[in-house]
């Protein structure tokens, strides 16, 4: 058996070096050669090479289209080493008008939609390019860029575009590399040639400036840009920010005070049937209690109707509930991470990207008089040889017939250069009739003005810039007019905070919240009362503690013996049937912590907590909001201290009892308002305990529950004492476990 030969490039090196080079050199690829656009034609190397392939193929804007799947393989085949899904991908976004402001390519067929649908198949549709393309691709056969070798090294494709259309700002880009991102949102090529030409003027201008004639992104799906202007400018000058755009939406009138809102424009990449799909499964959970319904009435523009639930409702506060839920607003993250001409990642600021097209242009332009001259001083040496064989026509013809070497002949005889020579020889007979001494010389003189003209215009860069310019304001006149130059993006001032009531969002409805006494809790719907509730059913060997009537809108507070309070939403709280979910589940409850109260907070309103040992304070309602699942303490404990109570501060009085059933009656002022700590004493204790507490208004009296009784005593004269008193025994009737309910 004959023993394989091991490789022969075996290289001794620790693997994580080894790794750490074949990753960077990865990372390196996809930055350079996938994600990331060139600033100075806007494109990546997919786009690049799709719209060369196109050239070749002379798919011109006048020409007949052809099928994409010829594109794609051309693209593949010659430039692009990737699989044809891709390149057909890339392909489709180009000609869709919803994805860039200025469709590089004529797409024919199904091209995909603003709902998301894909498109068809490239064997199905065809394309061509579009007028801005081949502003891109202007001069491109005049040596005004580089050329590279092709992957198999069979052919060349071009480095960058000579770019007659500034498409890095006026298309954007966007793409995800390794350790680095680019999100550069479309604009107005317009206002991108205004800046254009400021620049040229005021190379040192400032952002400020530059944003006067750019005031924001101008999306193909139109929509309203709702940031303030500093936070635009702000973005335009580190390259990086956040910008704020919500859909165009307006009220249209029904007749009988109805209406309904209309959305004309949805923010960019948004797809429509999904954000109808969001809304609809919003309004089916009832988070959008002010809308009635949605509807998609699309034709080939955006129509959506959002029916409101009634007249009454205010179309600013509902449109603002959609802002906040749907993608109805969104948020486009700028970041201009390009590639600079040095083929090196930075991210740059709007005067250093629009700087970096005019260097590129300059640099095209000198590029493309140079070839031009050395074009026009070939035709000038050829017309020189022709002038020579027109005036002496019979000689040349002579040497031609008789001479073995007619070529060193002409040279010798009349001085002709070589290629004086070969252009004599290589002229077709029928072409002798046209050798005009008026019509060369002709000739001859308008390309040596036009050389002039190309010298002195390399001479003098005042006058290329100038150039420059003029070319800028021919791009304005071509493609800053029109439908396709219109803005569609609406800048606006910053909207105003509105302040979006809890209705908005959740639907107002009654509830019953149940909690057992083993800690489980549901929300049963509508205020279920006494007879009903004593028939839900609970786990065995448990029983019905609290049974709470609130609103879907209301926040459940629960005050716990650690001294805690929770916050729970009424909306969050399980329903249906069943025995609902252990709170512990919800908020971070001890195993040996019980639940001393809960009740829907209101507002503004007082509590009384207070320990066993008798130590108490009020509280406002407002500073015990738990934000999170752990709770927020209020009453200090320590020494295995319990709460024991917590009571709304309705009333003027306070009663206390221990269980040495003793009862202390005082004035609720001389309780303290603290927003946490241990407290003050209520009741004086000798081996007792707080038993039960309960504040109320001395004109109504003190009332206590025993059975079906209620009992009331208005006359409490012999229990009224200072706060830390003993007390004394209640009145006749109290009941015996010491509690007021």
């Amino acid at each position: 058996m004959k023993t394989p030969v091991p490789a022969s490039d075996v290289q001794d090196k620790p693997l994580a070096e080894a790794l750490g080079e074949r990753y960077l050199s990865y990372a390196l690829s996809t930055i350079m050669a996938r994600s990331l656009p060139d600033v100075r034609d806007g494109l990546k190397p997919v786009h690049r090479r799709l719209l060369f392939a196109m050239s070749q193929l002379r798919l011109d804007p006048e020409t007949s289209p052809k099928k994409s799947a010829r594109v794609v393989g051309d693209v593949i085949g010659k430039f692009h080493p990737h699989g044809d899904t891709a390149v057909y991908d890339a392909l489709v976004r180009l000609a869709q008008d919803f994805a860039v402001r200025f469709p590089l390519i004529d797409g024919q067929g199904n091209f995909g939609n603003i709902d998301g649908d894909n498109a068809a198949a490239m064997r199905y549709t065809e394309a061509r390019l579009t007028a801005v393309a081949k502003a891109l691709l202007e001069g491109i056969e005049e040596d005004a860029v580089d050329f590279r070798a092709t992957y198999d090294g069979e052919g060349e494709e071009p480095v960058v575009l000579p770019a007659n259309f500034p498409n890095l700002l006026a298309n954007g880009s966007s793409g995800i590399a390794v350790g680095m991102a680019t999100n550069i949102p479309p604009h107005n090529v317009g206002e991108i040639c205004d800046a254009l030409r400021h620049l040229i003027r005021d190379r040192d201008a400032p952002i400020e400036k530059l944003v006067g004639f750019m005031p924001g992104p101008d999306f193909p799906t139109g929509g309203v840009l709702v940031e303030p202007r500093d936070t635009v400018v702000e973005a335009y000058r580190t390259g990086r920010g956040s910008l704020r755009l919500r859909a165009r939406w307006e009220v249209e009138k029904l007749g009988q005070g109805t209406w309904q809102i209309v959305v004309t424009e949805i923010p960019y990449q948004v797809q429509k049937a999904r954000l109808v799909e969001r809304i609809a499964e919003l309004l089916t959970a009832r988070k959008l209690v002010l809308l009635e319904d949605v509807r998609d009435e699309s034709a080939e523009d955006v129509r959506l109707v959002l029916v409101p639930k009634s007249r009454n409702v205010d179309p600013e506060v509902l449109m603002a509930s959609l802002f906040q839920a749907t993608d109805l607003e969104i948020r486009f993250a700028l970041n201009m991470n390009v590639l600079g001409a040095d083929n090196v990642p930075r991210v740059m600021d709007l005067r250093q990207v629009l700087q970096a097209f005019l260097d590129h242009r300059h640099e095209v332009l000198v590029r493309r008089s140079r070839h031009r001259m050395g074009r026009i001083d070939h035709r000038l040496e050829v017309l020189g040889g022709y002038l020579v064989a027109y005036l002496n026509l019979d000689e040349v013809i002579r040497i031609i017939r008789e001479e073995d070497e007619p070529k060193q002949d002409l040279m010798r005889v009349f001085s002709l250069t070589e290629v004086q020579a070969d252009a004599i020889l290589n002229m077709r007979l029928r072409n002798l009739r046209k050798l005009e001494e008026m019509e060369i010389r002709k000739e001859h003189d308008a390309l040596a003005a036009e050389r002039a003209e190309l010298a002195d215009l390399l001479a003098d860069e005042a006058k290329r810039w100038k150039r420059i310019a003029d070319g800028i304001a021919e791009i304005r006149k071509t493609f800053g007019k029109g439908p396709l130059g219109a803005r569609r993006t609406l800048i606006a001032d910053a909207p105003p905070v509105l302040e979006i009531p809890v209705e908005a969002t959740i639907e107002r409805e009654p509830l019953t919240v149940l909690c057992s006494e083993k800690g489980w809790i549901r929300a049963v719907r509508g205020h279920l009362p006494e007879s009903e509730i004593a028939e839900v059913k609970v786990k065995e060997g448990d029983r019905q503690r609290f049974a709470v009537p609130c609103e879907t809108t209301d926040k459940i507070l629960v005050f716990a013996s650690n001294g805690k309070f929770y916050t729970l939403g009424a909306d969050k709280l399980p329903r249906g049937r069943g025995f609902g979910e252990p709170v512990r589940l919800m908020i971070d409850l001890g195993n040996e912590t019980e639940i001393v109260a809960l009740f829907p907070h209101q507002p503004g309103r007082r509590l009384v907590v207070a320990s066993d040992d008798g130590r108490g304070f009020q509280v406002e309602e407002n500073e015990v909001l738990a934000q999170t699942r752990a709770g927020k303490q209020v009453l200090n404990l320590d020494d295995g201290r319990e709460a024991r109570i917590c009571v709304p501060a309705e009333g003027d009085h306070v009663a206390v009892i221990g269980n040495n059933r003793k009862l202390l009656v005082f004035a609720l002022d001389e309780l303290p308002v603290l927003a946490r700590g241990k407290g003050v004493q209520l009741q004086k204790y000798k081996d007792a305990s707080l038993s039960d507490l309960k504040v109320f208004a001395m004109a109504d009296g003190l009332s206590w529950r025993q059975g079906e009784r209620v009992f009331r005593v208005t006359d409490l004269t012999g229990w009224i004492e200072p706060r830390a008193r003993v007390g004394k025994m209640p009145p006749n009737g109290f009941p015996r476990v010491n509690k007021f309910t």
